[in-house]
């Protein structure tokens, strides 16, 4: 069972890897709700099609994150909800060797915290055990609209709920879910499908994007009967150029290489990274400024220091240009989130 929680830093941007079957289920939903003309134009513009997926292991994550959207843009605001809801375990593809590896619900959700690159993740998280709950907290470090992010945070709860449920036989609920937005429907739930799903308490204008779960939930045994699985051989991730260039950042933080010192590193041009980050959707400035939001929670979390200390480490010139840096990261300034998080732990 997972007891304790961490900040998680995961999130996917570019050209970065991201579980086919995703996609697969994705674009199976959209024919069934919203037709085939959306599914073939999706396909065209997304560069695969339904046969290529049917031998993929994984994809480009812009390429999830572009049919997401395309839903979204095409239907209700709960129908990311109910694109999660939909999940079946069997169509989970490269999961299901480790899924049936493991004894309880708590198991399975340790996987999914450490490793995003198989089950798919679009955000940067924050797990904490208060009470008797477990909360997910999800951070924008991305800057998502917030629609946008809204409706992935949601399609995120439904099919982790759903997908527990077969694998544990049990209705399981989730306890609160917290929405940093508004509720503009003031005779009932804004989003009623989400509501009545997870079965949790909504709460909106909330600071985060959040949800908690009683942890005793994840105590119960997994009883799934799983497919048997054909012995073909598992196809190694290839690390793309954005994965080549954040791993790079990571070591060498606080430091910052300039972009012709990351170009160097990765073996071509200044011109040729800025082009290849365009065409993936980020750029360099972006993936820089993700490892720094990065680096700054982490420290904020795990040594619980000023945000002086931090602003120095990181090679900042004074305090209040790191605070405006972090404000524009998360929406709060970096003593907001700190105080928050040292009163969460106080309780």
């Amino acid at each position: 069972m997972l007891k304790q929680g961490g900040y998680n830093p995961n999130l996917m941007v570019g050209d970065q890897c991201y579980p086919a079957f995703e996609l697969r289920n994705l674009l199976v939903f959209i024919q069934q709700e919203l037709g085939d003309d959306l599914v073939q134009t999706i396909c065209q513009q997304i560069g695969v099609g339904m046969v290529e997926l049917a031998a993929s292991q994984f994809v480009y994550v812009w390429q999830v994150d572009f049919a997401l959207e395309s839903l979204r843009t095409h239907s209700s605001h709960d129908m990311g909800a109910k694109l999660g809801a939909s999940y079946q375990v069997e169509s989970l593809d490269v999961l299901l060797p480790y899924l049936e590896q493991f004894d309880t619900l708590g198991d399975c959700l340790q996987f999914v915290v450490k490793h995003p690159e198989l089950v798919g993740s679009f955000t940067d998280s924050l797990i904490r055990v208060e009470g008797n709950k477990l909360w997910v907290r999800w951070l924008n470090t991305g800057k998502s609209n917030i629609k946008k992010y809204s409706f992935q945070f949601q399609h995120s709860i439904c099919s982790l709920i759903g997908l527990a449920r077969q694998l544990a036989g049990k209705h399981i609920v989730v306890s609160d879910i917290h929405l940093a937005e508004s509720q503009q429907n003031s005779d009932g739930v804004e989003h009623p499908f989400l509501a009545e799903f997870t079965g949790a308490k909504m709460c909106y204008q909330q600071a985060y994007f959040e949800w908690s779960i009683e942890i005793n939930w994840l105590s119960l045994p997994i009883t799934f009967a799983f497919p048997q699985q054909n012995s073909t051989d598992q196809r190694p991730h290839i690390p793309s150029l954005i994965e080549a260039v954040l791993q790079q950042l990571r070591r060498a933080m606080p430091e910052v290489p300039t972009s012709l010192e990351m170009a160097e590193m990765m073996h071509m041009s200044d011109r040729s990274l800025r082009r290849k980050l365009a065409s993936a959707g980020s750029s360099y400035q972006k993936l820089v400024d993700q490892v720094r939001c990065q680096l700054a929670i982490k420290m904020i979390l795990s040594d619980k220091m000023h945000a002086e200390d931090i602003a120095d480490i990181m090679g900042y010139s004074d305090v209040s240009h790191f605070r405006q840096s972090f404000k524009h990261w998360l929406g709060y300034p970096p003593g907001y989130f700190l105080r928050q998080n040292l009163s969460e732990k106080s309780e």
